[in-house]
């Protein structure tokens, strides 16, 4: 039986949500990759372990993470109920619906019947009995907002999640959402943009200034840009890697202009003492604008070392200009 670290508040640190009442790791730990059916189980509970013991307590997940699609939930609900149930009053657990999830017309979307039967399929497979952050994973260009909104204020009221999020809307979306929650008395918590160095829409859209005006926190994924933002493509391409297999990284996207811009930036990271990868998720962290930054994992190591950016969250100036002149 896992007994967590008895330290394991001592190295993270927290910063507030938006204008909530709830602290989160600077660190997050998402669920997107590696949970699969196909995935090894034992290093499943090993990465969940090693994130608790060093202060990680919120877990990201999404119904159709996998492969296949709930797979991840289900994997996760396990440890759940083997290892960490005595912890659940620690843990931040989110999960969303959006993306295409079974057969028919209401496997997807926006609906309110999607939506409602999505997370009651999400609660059975976590076994659990409520998510502490219900996203909707992606806007629906189909149905009234209202609706969408409606429901997600309806699953607050009906105690199957504490707060609501909204992942992939643009500022619009979330000015137009955040009034109706607000209506509704179910304020928005959060939003998840994709956001690196490489992908800035969110910071340049407006995006970031609209969830500020609203009061809702921000949580990033995507930091190292599928691989990107690490020295994994500085020699070529491997073929085991996501570009080779064309899996959410194209092989086009790595020119020798983007492999330059990596180098220069990796230059500066060891020059802070970080790998880039570490560099990169701290300058998603700088000067507070994000509250927590989602991190994927193959192996518990990669998620000690993560953890270790916390310390080394400030930049110098010239460091984020030096920055700047690369990435323009």
């Amino acid at each position: 039986m896992y007994k967590a670290n008895e330290n394991r508040y001592e190295k993270m640190k927290y910063l507030r949500c938006g204008k909530s009442g709830l602290l989160l790791p600077r660190v997050s730990l998402g669920l997107w990759h590696n949970f699969g059916s196909g995935d090894c189980f034992d290093t499943m509970k090993e990465m969940l372990f090693e994130a608790f013991d060093n202060g990680i307590t919120h877990f990201d997940l999404a119904n159709n993470y996998g492969p296949v699609p709930g797979s991840a939930e289900e994997n996760f609900g396990r440890i759940m109920q083997s290892d960490l149930r005595p912890y659940r009053d620690e843990m931040i657990i989110s999960t969303k619906a959006g993306y295409d999830m079974w057969p028919g017309p209401y496997g997807n979307f926006g609906s309110r019947k999607y939506l409602m039967a999505s997370l009651d399929q999400s609660l059975k497979r976590m076994n659990l009995d409520y998510v502490d952050i219900f996203y909707h994973h992606r806007p629906d260009p189909n149905t009234p907002l209202e609706e969408t909104m409606g429901a997600l204020s309806d699953i607050v009221k009906q105690g199957k999640a504490l707060y609501v999020g909204l992942s992939n809307y643009n500022a619009q979306q979330l000015q137009s959402a955040a009034q109706i929650l607000k209506n509704n008395k179910t304020p928005l918590l959060i939003v998840q943009p994709r956001y690196n160095m490489f992908n800035r829409n969110a910071e340049t859209s407006g995006l970031f200034d609209a969830a500020h005006e609203v009061g809702a926190g921000i949580i990033t994924y995507s930091p190292l840009a599928q691989g990107l933002l690490t020295n994994r493509y500085l020699n070529g391409i491997p073929n085991d890697s996501r570009a080779a297999k064309d899996h959410f990284l194209k092989k086009e996207d790595i020119t020798e202009e983007t492999i330059s811009q990596i180098k220069q930036l990796q230059e500066i990271a060891f020059a802070r003492n970080q790998s880039l990868a570490e560099m990169a998720l701290c300058w998603n962290l700088r000067n507070d604008k994000v509250t927590s930054v989602l991190i994927g994992s193959s192996k518990k190591e990669q998620i000690t070392d993560n953890v270790k950016i916390v310390n080394h969250l400030d930049f110098t100036k010239d460091e984020l200009d030096a920055i700047e002149q690369i990435l323009k």
